[in-house]
């Protein structure tokens, strides 16, 4: 058995035991986790969480997936990041890297410290992302930011206060939709939908059990494009 160690969620005190997760260590205190949690990988973003630690003044930020529990921490997890996020319509963009300089123009306040890249769970160069994003290169914007988890730690420690990953987004999606070409498979595939031709199949499935679903998932056919 490891050693139990106080910490604190949500202001309450729980004895749990020393280097598990911060997720692990509240599920173990007895709280079932319904928002802020996700893949448990590290790859969803969903467990962003802030906490103190004894003799430490700053508040810090990490994924409850990743990070490990500390003697008498303070901790936390956020349901989602309150950060701004735009309104636009992609059918209505005339210049498509013009539009996001107009979106997020706050973009410009950038500092060039690298907190948002220090602090990033994916390893990503947020900065130089931003960097692009401020000379309109859509492109590079999009293949930077490609492994976005969209976790908000970025946006948590920007002096700023920018959004970066919701900039990266915007980016992403107008390069998408101006730049590469549309397959062809994608449209015939929501007409199909709309004409009802998987309502019978979505019905059996429904119908199935877990086990059924389970053993269909594991022997289904994966199509490489």
């Amino acid at each position: 058995m490891a050693d139990l160690i106080p910490i604190y969620y949500l202001g309450k005190k729980y004895m749990v035991p020393e280097g598990v997760t911060i997720m692990g260590a509240v599920e173990y205190s007895g709280h079932r986790l319904v928002r802020g949690c996700g893949c448990r990988g590290g790859f969803c973003g969903a467990c962003a969480t802030v906490f103190r630690v004894p003799g430490n003044h700053q508040i810090k930020v990490g994924l409850a997936c990743q990070t490990r529990v500390e003697n008498g921490m303070d901790i936390a997890i956020l349901p989602y990041y309150p950060a701004q996020k735009v309104l636009y319509n992609l059918s209505a963009v005339k210049d498509p890297s013009q539009e996001l300089q107009k979106l997020y123009p706050e973009m410009y306040r950038c500092l060039g410290c690298s907190a948002c890249t220090k602090i990033c769970p994916q390893d990503l160069p947020v900065m130089d992302i931003i960097a692009e994003a401020q000379r309109g290169n859509l492109p590079a914007v999009a293949e930077l930011s490609f492994d976005c988890v969209m976790c908000g730690l970025c946006a948590s420690r920007c002096l700023a206060q920018m959004v970066p990953y919701n900039i990266a987004m915007v980016a992403r999606r107008l390069y998408a939709h101006f730049n590469l070409p549309r397959p062809g498979y994608v449209g015939a595939r929501i007409r199909e939908i709309e004409q009802g031709v998987y309502d019978q199949k979505i019905d059996d499935l429904l119908d199935k059990g877990q086990e059924e679903l389970q053993k269909l998932y594991a022997e289904r056919d994966i199509e490489c494009i």
